[in-house]
């Protein structure tokens, strides 16, 4: 079991982190870097949008340490979400031990799980963000987003797997806490970026992100399943 795991979650990981990195390379990168020119310019031509709300102003570290245009960071991009991507498909694979797919195509909820608990869930609060974007404070802002995932995970699998409508009702209400509750927001809403490459940005990122995921549980079903044919045929 423990190989069978493990195969599905390395060439599942695999394939959707290849993936990922590919439409990253196409669609997000290319925002990001339009933003980075924003947050580079002279002072003198920065201009600043500014909304309204709480928290900590967005500061880098000029000595940073960061990959270069080119190679590098798409070396780099590739590496994290192959680490991601391949913790992603453990967790699923884990799970299949427990319901196993009876049809491939039930990857596809799976992937669906997976991108509401760890994507649109926490963005609803935290939406991604481009260079040069006022935040609130990190430790904050992360335990928000592992209260919110925790949380989603727990109101799905209530709602999909619940006996009764109680239990359905209670899955419902753990959904809607971490967003009753609200994410730590800064002080000042600011960006250098226009809001127009912040809209693509956002959109790009979530499309990105739930083609990975649908990806992810599709193949990891299918090889999970195909796995388990090929220890009964033998």
């Amino acid at each position: 079991m423990i190989k069978r795991i493990a195969q599905t979650a390395g060439f599942s990981g695999l394939l959707a982190a290849l993936l990922l990195t590919l439409l990253q390379s196409f669609w997000v990168a290319p925002l990001i870097l339009q933003a980075e020119t924003f947050e580079k310019a002279p002072a003198a031509t920065e201009v600043v949008h500014e909304h309204a709300a709480g928290a900590a102003a967005h500061t880098h570290d000029a000595e940073a340490w960061e990959p270069e245009d080119g190679w590098q960071r798409v070396l780099s991009t590739t590496g994290a979400n192959l680490v991601v991507a391949v913790g992603f498909a453990l967790m699923l694979a884990g799970l299949y031990t427990l319901r196993t797919p009876t049809r491939t195509a039930q990857g596809l909820l799976w992937g669906l799980a997976g991108y509401a608990t760890f994507v649109l869930a926490p963005t609803l609060g935290l939406p991604p963000e481009l260079p040069g974007t006022a935040a609130a404070d990190l430790a904050l802002r992360q335990a928000w987003w592992i209260g919110t995932a925790a949380s989603t995970a727990a109101g799905i699998a209530l709602i999909v797997f619940g006996r009764n409508g109680l239990l359905k009702v209670l899955g419902a209400a753990i959904l809607a806490v971490p967003h009753i509750l609200g994410a730590p927001q800064p002080l000042v809403h600011s960006m250098l970026a226009p809001q127009a490459l912040e809209a693509q940005f956002k959109i790009a990122s979530q499309l990105t992100n739930m083609a990975f995921w649908l990806a992810l549980g599709l193949i990891s079903a299918w090889l999970f399943r195909r796995n388990r044919d090929d220890r009964y045929s033998a």
